[in-house]
């Protein structure tokens, strides 16, 4: 299953902001549209009016069985009703991250970096996605989906604070960061 985000006039959440974190941005879009499908449709003619990410959920690269587990155990599904604000953080890695082996990449994600144990008291009020799309030929690794209530704004500022001041994300060469609020159809 194929998750799209594609950024343009028209979609389900109004982008409120666009950053470049690091490296090359995206042209500005007012919203994004979220879908999934078995198939990627390709655009015939690239636009100067939209852009377009791709990705797929995967199995967990980087985990052991009880730190699923304990995630398994209090992390929140996305669609929430309370979940009008999200963020899409598209990243991609150096090659030098690439050239570790797994158990190296492990080492650095959890051992030093503590990803999984420093994140945890930020579940279940923030509920996340990781898309891998690296073998997809995209322009970025992963596309991380996180959905929150406007009153959780301000801790997911602190997560992704926190995961920004890592040894990991030392390899990160670029990232955006998207916000959107779900938009809402008044009847």
């Amino acid at each position: 299953m194929f998750r799209t985000f594609r950024g343009g006039q028209s979609g389900g959440w109004r982008v409120t902001s666009m950053s470049p974190v690091t490296g090359e941005p995206l042209p500005f879009m007012p919203a994004l549209s979220v879908t999934d499908g078995e198939a990627v449709a390709l655009p015939l003619v690239p636009s100067r009016n939209a852009w377009r990410l791709v990705g797929v959920p995967s199995n967990l690269r980087y985990t052991e069985r009880a730190e699923k587990q304990q995630l398994e155990s209090v992390q929140a599904g996305l669609g929430r009703l309370e979940a009008t604000s999200a963020a899409l953080i598209p990243i991609r890695k150096s090659a030098a991250w690439w050239e570790l082996t797994q158990e190296e990449r492990r080492k650095i994600f959890e051992d030093r970096s503590h990803h999984i144990a420093s994140s945890m008291r930020f579940l279940p009020a923030i509920a996340r996605q990781l898309y891998h799309c690296r073998d997809l030929g995209e322009p970025f690794d992963f596309l991380t989906w996180f959905e929150f209530s406007p009153a959780h704004a301000s801790l997911f500022e602190e997560l992704v604070g926190m995961l920004r001041r890592t040894e990991e994300w030392s390899y990160v060469e670029r990232e955006l960061d998207v916000r959107v609020v779900k938009e809402v159809l008044s009847a």
